[in-house]
């Protein structure tokens, strides 16, 4: 049985979580309640207690199990954390990592999908401050229902009226179905730049941040999937329950890759792996008087076009960073890599790419169909390349 853990917090729509507490049961749900302080002056914990079959959690210090460490023992446990009614004060400090008390500390423990109810007064649901907070939870990959346009407890008619229960239960169904979609699949993601030494201090390389990697890698922990995610210098810390291997040059990326290959159903190559590596570096720090006339280089190992040459029913994705001709370019790798899917993106677009949180892709299958996505974050963008994984992976099957 899925668990799930509701946070309650106070709003005057508090009464509407009841409905949803018993909506999730329905649905074949263990749900365990943790309410604000706030929240507990409004209505009784014991309330939820009764409805749940657990007991409500509302103060970060009162635990039964003093051996534990309850907010992290929780969050080992459940499936999906929804906020419904989520207030202005709860939503700031899951955005900014205010962790005051036993649902914001939970929020910053849980590596589960986080879905979001908001409900509060129109003014403050349209505030600039809110909507920043709102769109910084997004980029993180928090999902929202958003909330009805109705009559509010101050009497005014406005936007900021809790969403329908049946339709914050229904979303949050639909998350955890995702999150068994890839269980006994093992998914090898590669992630970041490669630097490829000239001497002991300079190298080639390129402007990745392996931020779409990392993404692409937690969405797949997510769904359910084992995953190994070999990446070059990144300043990112590596999802928790990833096998994380972490590599420096082209030749390095390819020995684990290769090695790694023969245990993946699935292979995400979003790495932007440095095309070329010095000829003959140097030992030691090439001076200025020493410094040659040409830099002879060559190009590096084709890790995409040799494990594809490999695949034995895997299902191998490519990446390609392009600044121009992006669709054209994108089907001659298809052809000559032999992949199943590709996703293409111009490196050229300002404020996209690299160094960004956001992105703009066309995510083609081998025969060149597919569209292009939107502006949206990176952790959006994952979900649409492994929403595209699981349709092919289901044609496949």
């Amino acid at each position: 049985m899925a668990k799930i853990a509701l946070g309650v917090t106070s709003s005057v729509s508090i009464y509407k979580a009841c409905e949803i507490v018993r909506g999730f049961q329905k649905g074949g749900c263990d749900v365990q309640v943790i309410m604000t302080q706030n929240a507990a002056k409004l209505v009784s914990p014991l309330l939820f207690t009764s409805l749940s079959g657990h007991k409500t959690i509302v103060d970060l210090f009162e635990d039964d199990h003093p051996w534990s460490v309850a907010h992290v023992s929780l969050a080992r446990e459940i499936g999906l954390l929804v906020a419904a009614p989520a207030t202005a004060n709860i939503i700031a400090k899951f955005a900014w990592g205010v962790a005051d008390d036993f649902l914001s500390t939970f929020y910053l423990t849980v590596e589960c999908p986080v879905l979001v109810a908001p409900a509060m007064n129109e003014a403050m649901y349209l505030h600039p401050q809110t909507q920043e907070n709102l769109a910084r939870l997004r980029a993180r990959g928090v999902e929202f229902i958003d909330p009805d346009k109705g009559y509010l407890a101050c009497k005014d008619e406005g936007w900021g009226r809790l969403a329908a229960p049946e339709r914050i239960v229904g979303r949050g169904l639909e998350l955890l179905g995702k999150t068994e979609s890839l269980k006994g699949k093992t998914a090898l993601v590669t992630a970041g730049p490669t630097r490829e030494f000239i001497d002991p201090v300079r190298f080639l390389s390129n402007r990745s941040s392996g931020k779409m990697g990392f993404e692409i890698a937690r969405e797949a922990l997510l769904r359910g999937a084992r995953v190994i995610l070999v990446s070059g210098p990144v300043n990112l810390a590596p999802p928790a329950r990833a096998e994380f291997i972490p590599v420096q040059s082209a030749e390095d990326m390819e020995k684990a890759v290769i090695k790694a290959f023969p245990k993946a159903d699935i292979v995400v190559m979003a790495a932007a792996v440095a095309d070329f590596a010095a000829a003959e570096p140097s030992l030691r720090k090439i001076k200025k008087p020493d410094l040659p006339e040409a830099l002879k280089i060559v190009p590096t190992p084709d890790i995409l076009k040799k494990i594809a040459a490999r695949k034995k029913g895997q299902l191998i994705v490519g990446f390609a960073a392009e600044t121009e001709n992006l669709r054209a370019h994108a089907l001659r790798k298809i052809k000559e890599k032999n992949l199943d899917l590709i996703v293409a993106n111009d490196v050229s677009e300002e404020g996209l790419g690299f160094d960004s949180d956001f992105n703009r892709a066309l995510i083609l299958d081998g025969r060149g169909q597919g569209r292009p996505t939107d502006k949206v974050s990176k952790r959006e963008l994952s979900r649409l390349i492994w929403d595209r994984i699981e349709e092919s992976l289901g044609k496949k099957s």
